[in-house]
C-alpha cells in the first residue's frame, strides 16, 4: 500500500495516534527504499491569536498567585509562545514585557520594527530605541508605566546578565525575581494544538527515517546520512532541526566523536534526528546494525528495548519526574550495569521536557521531584553505552494524558524493523 494511503488509513482509524501505529516498514536490510513523493497528508494548523491569549491570561493568574508586578522576556523559544514574535538573541535588545495589568509591550530597535511586527500574533504597544540610546532604560520606563517598577519583576530563566544589571541600575528599588515558575507553569502543559503540531512533526522524523535507514549502506559516511535524512524530512514537509548519526565505536558516545566512522557491515548505526512544525520539535532515535548484528548487539538492543517499556510504564500521573529514571536504573543495575550513571551503562537521564525547545524543563532524572501531569512531554531514551565496542539508544517520546502516558511515536518493534 502506498505511504499516501497509509497514513490515510491510519488517520481515519484513530486520529492522532501514536506515530506510525499502522504503518509497516519494510525491513532496513532491503537494498532501497522509495524516496518520499510528498508532504504528509492533512493541514497544519499554526497556533492562532485566541490560544496566545489564554496562555497569557493562565501566565497572569500564576504572576497575581506569586505577587509578580510584571514578566521580562527576551527572543527564544518562550517569546515565541506567548507573542508569535521569531526573533534572534543580539547585542541590540528585543524584548518584550507582560505586566499583571495593562497592554503588553515590545521593546526593539527603531530599524527592526517593521520585521518584528512581521510575526507579532498578539495586540501589543512597540516601543522603539535609536542606536545611541540604552534600550533597558527604555525597558525600565515602560515597566513605570505599567505600574510594575516597584517590582517583583520575574525575569525568563534564559534572559542574559547584561539585560538584567541594565534594568536594574534604571529601577534601583525593584526587586527582580525569577520568572521560571509560571513561565514553566504554563509551557510545560502542552494544549491539544500544541500536541498536535509535535505528533506531525513525529510522524515526519518516523517516514523520513522509514525512507532513508533502507538506503542505509556500507562505505557510507555520517554525513551522507545525515544528508539524506534531511532532505527527506524536508520533501515530507519538515525543517530539520537536527540529525545526529554515529557509527560503530562512536555510538557508545552519546554524542559521538571526532573520529573519522565510515558504516560497515556488522556495525552499529546510531541516529537520532528530528524536525520542527511550526516550531514545534520531534526526537526520534533509532539504532541497527548493517547486516547481521552480533549476539551481543542483539543483547544490547533488546535490554535498551525493554528499558523503554519500564519508563514509559513508570510514567503515572502524579508521579515524580525522578522515579522514572529510578526505575529504569534499577532495573539496568538488575542486568550488571552501573551502579548509577557509571559506565558500560547509562550515563545520562532517561529523559528530557520537549516542546518549541527540544530540551526543556522538567526532565526524567533521578532526584526531580516535579509531580507528572496531563499534558507534559517527555523523551524515552534509556541508552546503554559500553566504551570501546558500541552503543545503543532507541527514542521515542511521549505526552502525559488523563489516562497516562501516550506515544508520539511507537517504539522500535525489534532490530530488524526498527520504524
Amino acid at each position: 500500500m502506498p505511504l499516501h494511503d497509509l497514513f490515510a488509513r491510519r488517520t481515519l482509524l484513530g486520529g492522532v495516534l501514536a506515530g506510525g501505529a499502522l504503518l509497516a516498514a519494510p525491513s532496513f536490510g532491503l537494498a532501497s527504499a522509495a524516496a518520499p513523493s510528498g508532504t504528509l497528508p492533512g493541514a497544519v494548523v499554526p497556533i492562532g491569536p485566541p490560544e496566545r491569549e489564554r496562555r497569557i491570561e493562565q501566565l497572569r493568574r500564576l504572576m497575581r498567585a506569586q505577587g509578580i508586578a510584571a514578566l521580562l522576556i527576551e527572543p527564544g523559544a518562550s517569546l515565541v509562545y506567548f507573542t508569535g514574535v521569531q526573533w534572534r538573541r543580539s547585542e541590540r535588545v528585543t524584548a518584550a514585557i507582560i505586566p499583571l495589568r495593562g497592554e503588553i509591550a515590545i521593546v526593539t530597535p527603531f530599524f527592526e520594527a517593521p520585521s518584528v511586527r512581521q510575526t507579532l500574533g498578539i495586540p501589543a504597544d512597540i516601543r522603539t530605541w535609536n542606536e545611541d540610546e540604552d534600550p533597558r532604560t527604555l525597558i525600565a520606563a515602560t515597566l513605570k508605566d505599567r505600574g510594575a517598577a516597584s517590582g517583583p519583576i520575574a525575569i525568563e530563566e534564559t534572559l542574559r546578565y547584561f539585560i538584567v544589571d541594565g534594568v536594574k541600575k534604571a529601577l534601583p528599588g525593584a526587586a527582580i525575581v525569577s520568572g521560571a515558575a509560571v513561565v514553566r507553569g504554563c509551557r510545560m502543559h502542552k494544549s491539544p494544538a500544541e500536541i498536535a503540531l509535535m505528533q506531525r512533526a513525529t510522524d515526519i522524523t518516523i517516514a523520513a527515517y522509514r525512507a532513508t535507514i533502507p538506503r542505509v549502506a556500507p562505505g557510507m559516511t555520517p554525513a551522507d546520512v545525515s544528508k539524506l535524512m534531511d532532505a527527506n524530512t524536508v520533501a515530507l514537509g519538515g525543517s530539520p532541526e537536527f540529525s545526529l548519526v554515529l557509527m560503530g565505536e562512536a555510538a557508545a558516545y552519546p554524542h559521538g566523536s571526532r573520529n573519522p566512522q565510515i558504516a560497515r557491515e556488522g556495525e552499529v548505526v546510531l541516529m537520532d534526528c528530528g524536525c520542527t512544525v511550526e516550531g514545534y520539535q520531534s526526537d526520534v532515535s533509532r539504532t541497527f546494525v548493517l547486516g547481521r548484528p552480533s549476539d551481543h548487539q542483539r543483547q544490547v538492543w533488546d535490554q535498551v528495548h525493554r528499558g523503554q517499556q519500564v519508563a514509559f510504564a513508570a510514567a503515572k500521573l502524579g508521579a515524580e519526574a525522578g522515579s522514572v529514571d529510578d526505575a529504569v536504573r534499577r532495573y539496568y543495575e538488575s542486568l550488571g550495569y552501573g551502579p548509577g550513571y557509571a559506565l558500560p551503562g547509562l550515563s545520562h537521564r532517561t529523559g528530557h521536557g520537549i516542546g518549541l525547545d527540544g530540551h526543556e524543563p522538567v526532565n526524567l532524572v533521578h532526584g526531580e521531584t516535579t509531580r507528572l501531569e496531563a499534558g507534559m512531554c517527555f523523551s524515552d531514551e534509556p541508552g546503554l553505552y559500553i566504551p570501546g565496542a558500541f552503543g545503543v539508544r532507541l527514542e521515542d517520546c511521549f505526552h502525559m494524558t488523563e489516562a497516562g502516558p501516550r506515544w508520539f511515536s511507537l517504539p522500535a518493534e525489534s532490530l530488524e524493523r526498527v520504524v
